[in-house]
C-alpha cells in the first residue's frame, strides 16, 4: 500500500518538473512557447526576418509599435516605430504587424517571417484563436489579406526577451508620443 502512495508521488512529481525550478527574468526568455507545434527547420534561409511588438501604458493606454526587419543575410535592412495614441496593447500589436507586412509589400518582400511576443495574435493569425474584439477583427483581416499576398508567410511566438529591439523601438515611440525624451538622446 505504501509503496503505491510512493509511486504515485513520483509520478506527480514527474509530470510538474516546473514546481523544483526557480523564476527567470524576462530578458532571458528568449525560447518558442510553441516550438514542438514548428516545423523541424528552423532557420530563415530565404526570408525575410521581422521581430515586431506593440505595446500600451494602460490598457487601453498611450501605445505604439516598434519593428527590426532583417534581410535574407541577417543584415538590418529597416527600424519601424509609430506612437498610436490611447489604444489597447494588442491593437499596437497588430499595427506593428500591418507595418511590417506593409513594408514587405513595398520592399519587393516574398517570403516573410515575423517574430512576436503577443501570443494572442500569434494564435489567431495562426488560426488557433477566434478573434472576438470587434476592434480588432479588422486589423486581423488586413493582415490576413496582406499575408496571403506574399509567396510564403510563417509567423512565431517568441518569449519577451527574443524581441527586445522591438520593444525597445515600442518603447520610444511612445516616450516621443507622450512628450518624454529618451535618455541619451538630449
Amino acid at each position: 500500500m505504501h509503496s503505491s502512495r510512493r509511486a504515485q508521488s513520483r509520478l506527480v512529481s514527474a509530470a510538474r518538473p516546473w514546481t523544483c525550478l526557480r523564476p527567470l527574468h524576462w530578458s532571458l526568455m528568449s525560447e518558442n512557447l510553441f516550438s514542438a507545434l514548428e516545423s523541424a527547420g528552423s532557420e530563415a534561409g530565404g526570408l525575410h526576418v521581422a521581430h515586431c511588438d506593440g505595446g500600451s501604458r494602460g490598457n487601453p493606454g498611450p501605445a505604439g509599435y516598434g519593428a527590426v526587419i532583417e534581410d535574407t543575410e541577417g543584415r538590418v535592412v529597416a527600424r519601424l516605430s509609430e506612437y498610436l495614441g490611447r489604444q489597447t496593447n494588442n491593437y499596437a500589436e497588430y499595427k506593428a504587424l500591418l507595418a511590417v507586412l506593409n513594408w514587405a509589400l513595398q520592399h519587393g518582400v516574398e517570403k516573410l517571417r515575423v517574430i512576436s511576443d503577443s501570443e494572442l495574435m500569434v494564435n489567431q493569425m495562426k488560426g488557433r484563436y477566434k478573434v472576438a474584439s470587434p476592434g480588432l477583427r479588422p486589423l486581423w483581416e488586413e493582415a490576413r489579406r496582406l499575408s496571403e499576398s506574399l509567396e510564403r508567410f510563417e509567423i512565431r511566438h517568441t518569449l519577451r526577451g527574443g524581441n527586445q529591439e522591438a520593444d525597445r523601438l515600442a518603447n520610444l515611440a511612445m516616450d516621443k508620443g507622450m512628450g518624454k525624451m529618451a535618455a541619451g538622446s538630449r
